[in-house]
């Protein structure tokens, strides 16, 4: 078999698979932003499956220009997947669209005005360039969100995910940067790179396929099902919840700075590992960030329903609730009661408080 149809075969079947990935994940979880974002991303790479050529970047044929620019565009849906997959908060936004249909737009005058002109090398080099900073984003935005994930199994495959998916973009790029502008197609260069592809494809498909789409996505509160222990583990797990209650209620430790789950499982004096799954299958968190920011938002509403605090300024009480600075606490607060922190102090304005109710009981 020659290169050519090496290349094609191989071309073939990751269009196939990710084809396949679009089409399992849109009847499952288009509902849900990830997978919104899975199913734009595993399009856009299909395009790219499509497309993907190093050397011989001009001139480009006329119906391949909006494939490529929607390749180039898969990148920021990647940025924005790696966001919704770590951070239990995320939603789409409108300027999210504007920066998918600037880079879009931007490969597609690439391809039809700019390298045509002549300057194949430097656009070629451009788009890529922005692609390495879009990967660059998503690896880092891994890195600071992965710890706070509970649920064991999906830290493994979303860093999987992150990890081949980054691997692979960034080695396009930088054979597409190292052969731009080059007159002809260098073969063994096209098939390394969608041989990569293929495996790196292949592979997710399969991670995906070994674990539960509830594990691996943020799914509403009442689809949540809590794991009940055996019986000798249970009188275990509650001495430890007790525990852990005693730390956020008493001690209130969700308001020190820095505050971690190794910080915690330090406390407890048990592994990190024990003490996520304890967190994730006995009170229903499935981030350790929303499980600190709940008993700061608790905490947060007693004092702005409280008379004797009506004078104390809104960032006082969030800043002694354990937030760092007045905008992280606002919109955390706004996402959990529906309402401003002034508006909620307002509405409760002359009511006296009864037992704030814990937060450990689950997200809610």
């Amino acid at each position: 078999m020659t290169l050519a149809a090496t290349e094609l075969c191989l071309r073939s079947a990751a269009v196939t698979l990710l084809l396949v990935l679009a089409a399992s994940m849109f009847a499952d979880f288009r509902k849900l932003p990830a997978g919104r974002l899975v199913i734009a991303f595993a399009l856009g790479a299909a395009a790219h499956a499509v497309t993907a050529s190093i050397g011989a970047g001009a001139p480009v044929p006329a119906w391949q220009a909006p494939l490529i620019a929607l390749s180039t565009g898969a990148i920021v849906v990647f940025w924005l997947f790696t966001r919704a997959l770590f951070d239990e908060a995320f939603k789409l936004r409108w300027w999210h669209g504007l920066i998918w249909a600037a880079v879009v737009a931007y490969s597609f005058v690439n391809c039809t005005w700019i390298a045509p002109a002549g300057h194949a090398r430097i656009a070629i080099i451009m788009v890529n360039s922005l692609t390495l900073v879009f990967i660059a984003l998503a690896v880092g935005q891994t890195i600071t969100s992965w710890s706070a994930d509970l649920v064991e199994r999906r830290r493994r495959v979303r860093v999987f995910i992150v990890a081949a998916s980054a691997l692979y973009g960034g080695m396009n790029a930088l054979l597409q940067i190292a052969y731009a502008g080059s007159r002809v197609t260098v073969e063994w260069a096209n098939l390394l790179n969608v041989a990569v592809l293929t495996a790196i494809v292949a592979a997710i498909t399969w991670a995906m396929m070994r674990v539960d789409g509830t594990d691996l996505f943020t799914v509403p509160a009442e689809a949540v099902v809590l794991v009940k222990p055996v019986a000798a583990e249970e009188a275990a797990d509650q001495k430890l919840v007790d525990a852990l209650i005693r730390l956020m209620a008493d001690e209130r430790i969700y308001r020190h700075d820095n505050i971690t789950i190794g910080t915690l499982a330090t406390r407890l004096k048990i592994p990190e590992y024990r003490l996520r799954r304890l967190i994730n299958q006995r009170l229903g968190y499935r981030n350790f960030n929303v499980f600190l920011n709940n008993h700061r938002i608790e905490e947060a509403k007693a004092a702005l329903a409280d008379p004797a605090q009506a004078e104390v300024p809104v960032i006082t009480i969030a800043m002694d609730a354990g937030f760092q600075s007045l905008g992280p606490f606002n919109r955390a607060f706004k996402a959990t009661t529906g309402v401003t922190p002034t508006e909620y102090r307002r509405r409760r304005e002359g009511r006296t408080g009864g037992r704030v109710p814990s937060p450990l009981a689950g997200e809610g």
